[in-house]
């Protein structure tokens, strides 16, 4: 709805709608435009794209939510759309719910600061999990949470216990991203770095999972021990929510295309915008 009413600003234009990350049902109302039509109807199909798309995206990150619960959802879905679309993809990830975004114009677009971790090729140019842990907080701004990749070389609890003695308390949490060759992030595994970790007296490290992520796996992780969600594709990938433009009233004359009904659609829950 921002973006609606940025574009629809300075026309003379009576707008009505949903507040921004409202829920809506089937067939209602959510935008109402009253005032001329040549002030508005360029900008159909763009209205239309706007709600569909970015609804869309904020329904995925709401089911993701939902099944997290009160853990952190991070949308990492940058990398599965065109970085002409990334931004506006995970703003509306975080009206929908989300925590946080990785996109940098797309936490700023939603009023946050970009929430990420460092990628496999970090670790693989250094050559070992540890040297790029014991690097990380020297080279990044101080307070930013160390979070490390422990998949890449070793076993994920040898190399969880690896990086959390090496740091001496710096650690924040340890990633898992099993890629679906090894079989992917499970329960038993997180299961399994928690247990190391409280045994190890290393009980405040968080464990962040990411890795084709929907939310049944949310849940089944979230029950497991599993502290933040990073969430990509089924966010980025989730279809636009179909949307429709009519015209209902003309000069105070109800009217309406065949199969629908002329006038106004009573709609109690729209607020004025503009």
């Amino acid at each position: 709805m921002e973006e609606i009413v940025h574009l629809l600003s300075g026309k003379g234009l009576e707008v009505w709608g949903l507040r921004e990350g409202e829920r809506f049902s089937e067939r209602e109302v959510v935008l109402q435009i009253r005032g001329p039509y040549a002030e508005y109807g360029l900008y159909e199909t763009a209205l239309l794209g706007v709600l569909a798309s970015s609804s869309g995206w904020a329904t995925a990150a709401a089911l993701c939510k939902e099944a997290a619960g009160p853990k952190p959802v991070i949308s990492f879905g940058a990398r599965h759309v065109h970085p002409a679309v990334a931004p506006v993809m995970e703003r509306a990830a975080v009206i929908g719910g989300a925590d946080g975004a990785s996109c940098i114009l797309g936490a700023k677009l939603a009023g946050r600061e970009p929430i990420g971790t460092l990628p496999h090729a970090c670790f693989l140019v250094a050559g070992d999990t540890v040297k790029v842990a014991e690097a990380y907080p020297e080279a990044m701004p101080p307070g930013t949470p160390v979070i490390i990749l422990v998949d890449t070389f070793k076993d994920e609890v040898e190399e969880t216990l690896r990086v959390a003695r090496a740091l001496e308390g710096r650690l924040s949490g340890v990633r898992l991203d099993t890629p679906s060759e090894r079989g992917r992030v499970t329960p038993g595994l997180v299961r399994e770095v928690r247990a190391h970790l409280q045994m190890a007296g290393f009980e405040d490290v968080r464990i962040i999972v990411s890795g084709g992520l929907d939310p049944a796996r949310i849940a089944e992780l979230a029950e497991a021990g599993a502290d933040v969600f990073g969430v990509g594709s089924f966010i980025a990938a989730a279809g636009p929510i179909d949307m429709t433009m009519d015209i209902k009233e003309v000069d105070g004359r109800p009217v309406a295309k065949r199969g629908r009904i002329p006038g106004l659609t009573p709609s109690p829950r729209l607020k004025r915008l503009l």
